[in-house]
């Protein structure tokens, strides 16, 4: 029973002894992690994703993140190139791409790369009048990426993107903003009701033109009607004319003349056409008295 004691006593300290022996020796690394070993101090290369085994006490592993992360620069006060401060805080994006060179040649990524940032931003900023810095937010973003990554490619990490969150200008810059804007709006609202009333005269001028053109073309075709009947009533007139004969137009003459008479006028106006419409009347009237002249010499 002593002996069996023994031996479960051995076993428990095999197996106290084993495991941290196992827990430095075999490693399970993710497919976003690296681990970058030193072997009694020299670096032996990056290993993983994967079961890594390794050395107890004589290899030191060192885990690296291969994940995109984010740094948070907070506010900076840089000056402008027009001597304007502003207020600045924007996120840097960043990964790994060297696992080895980011353990090497960098102790502190994090804090090297906020120093860098913030006097590179100062640098850039410092070149930039304060309306662009306000309106070309995009080309500032770009242009800090491409100097920070220039920086950071030896450390072998990369920069993916940086973006700034908030600028904050001063108050009477400010001010002078809300002034201005609030003057571009009035200004729009003016032009837009310009326009407006612009269309509106030209809609009104095109109908009034329209209504003149058809005005005009209704008048049109009212005189063409018009003068159409004028001209059948004319035709009317002078075939029934060519109808009448000699006698019928002296008849009308001398009923014409006898409504002369009954006039209570002493002075009437003859036209010489007159004469001429009654000879053929008198021609008739001549022939009928020779003829009953000569009826009455014959008896």
């Amino acid at each position: 029973m002593a002996q069996l004691s023994r031996i479960l006593v051995t076993l428990f300290v095999f197996f106290v002894l084993l495991f941290p022996i196992l827990y430095l020796s075999i490693k399970v690394v993710r497919e976003y992690q690296r681990l970058v070993v030193f072997r009694l101090g020299r670096c032996i290369g990056e290993r993983g994703p994967g079961l890594v085994l390794l050395i107890p006490f004589i290899d030191r592993p060192v885990w690296v993140d291969l994940r995109e992360l984010y740094l948070e620069v907070p506010s900076q006060t840089c000056i402008t190139k027009d001597n304007a401060p502003i207020d600045i805080d924007f996120l840097i994006y960043w990964k790994v791409v060297d696992p080895v060179a980011s353990v090497i040649r960098v102790g502190n990524f994090a804090g090297a790369s906020q120093g860098i940032a913030t006097t590179t931003l100062r640098a850039v900023i410092g070149d930039i009048m304060l309306d662009d810095v306000l309106a070309k937010r995009e080309e500032i973003n770009k242009l800090l990426r491409a100097k920070l990554d220039e920086v950071t490619e030896r450390w072998g990490v990369k920069v993916t993107s940086v973006e700034i969150r908030e600028i904050v200008p001063p108050r009477e810059v400010q001010s002078a903003m809300n002034q201005q804007l609030a003057a571009e709006r009035q200004r729009r609202a003016m032009v837009t009701e310009a326009d407006g009333k612009r269309e509106a005269a030209i809609k009104v001028a095109q109908g009034e033109k329209q209504a003149a053109i058809l005005r005009a073309e209704g008048e049109r075709q009212a005189a063409i009607l018009k003068a159409e009947g004028f001209a059948l009533a004319l035709e009317k007139i002078y075939g029934v004319a060519h109808t009448i004969d000699d006698k019928t137009m002296s008849l009308q003459y001398l009923d014409a003349l006898k409504a002369v008479g009954a006039s209570p006028s002493t002075k009437f106006v003859l036209p010489m056409e007159f004469t001429n419409l009654l000879r053929p009347f008198l021609s008739h009237t001549e022939q009928a008295l020779s003829k009953g002249e000569a009826e009455a010499s014959a008896e």
